[in-house]
């Protein structure tokens, strides 16, 4: 068995640097993975691209590195609710290329399975398509969309072994899966990081295959971006 653990989110960040492309898994505040992205606020890195569904918000997540200028480019579905991205992104300080949600995942899928492209209706017609291929299938006119080229891929999981056997809970499999083995090396950080043999074979959402590095987090805030509970009877 290869181990892949490595003993914190320090030792699993070696190698990152600036001007690199990363891909960051989460929806909104939702399975991000908080202990890289505090590690890379702290390495104070600088003209990143992040691939991302959205950049958290103002004070948390990717927001953390809005807020320090880190961020070049983000490549996102949506500004979401972050009001420093919508800010950087109005003024021009930020490069933002907006991706409709379907072919930024697909995108990501594409480049962990070992596809350079595919052909999608999504965008036809629209800004979107500008400047892209055109092909037409079965009387249907689809865009031409490239694979995503990261150098690291973050995602955070809710158990994982030496191995790098992951499993993700609830709504915080979002992104996560199609990150993993999308980029040069993908770092997982998990909840609980369990023995080799612990995790039911059928349970398990990614193979460690597509996982080079494997670490346990700490202090997981979990923000919940919106609240919205029943009201009491």
């Amino acid at each position: 068995m290869i181990n892949k653990k490595v003993a914190n989110v320090h030792e699993a960040l070696q190698g990152v640097s600036d001007n690199m492309t990363f891909m960051l898994g989460g929806f909104g505040l939702c399975g991000i993975p908080e202990n890289s992205i505090n590690e890379l606020v702290t390495l104070n890195l600088k003209g990143l691209t992040c691939i991302s569904n959205n950049a958290g918000v103002d004070d948390f997540g990717l927001g953390l590195l809005l807020h320090k200028k880190q961020i070049k480019k983000m490549i996102s579905s949506y500004v979401g609710e972050n009001m420093e991205f919508e800010r950087q992104m109005l003024s021009g300080e930020l490069d933002v290329e907006l991706v409709p949600q379907g072919t930024l995942v697909e995108r990501c899928r594409a480049a962990q399975s070992g596809f350079p492209a595919f052909f999608t209706p999504a965008g036809y017609g629209t800004e979107v398509a500008e400047g892209k291929e055109v092909r037409e299938f079965n009387g249907k006119m689809y865009i031409l969309e490239h694979a995503f080229k990261a150098d690291f891929a973050f995602v955070k999981a809710w158990k994982g072994d030496a191995a790098g056997n992951l499993v993700f809970k609830g709504t915080a499999r979002n992104f996560n899966p199609a990150m993993c083995g999308s980029a040069k090396i993908t770092v997982a950080e998990v909840e609980e990081l369990v023995p080799v043999g612990t995790l039911d074979p059928n349970q398990i959402h990614i193979p460690g295959i597509f996982v080079q590095r494997i670490f346990q987090g700490e202090t997981y805030e979990k923000r919940i971006e919106q609240l919205t509970v029943r009201q009491r009877s």
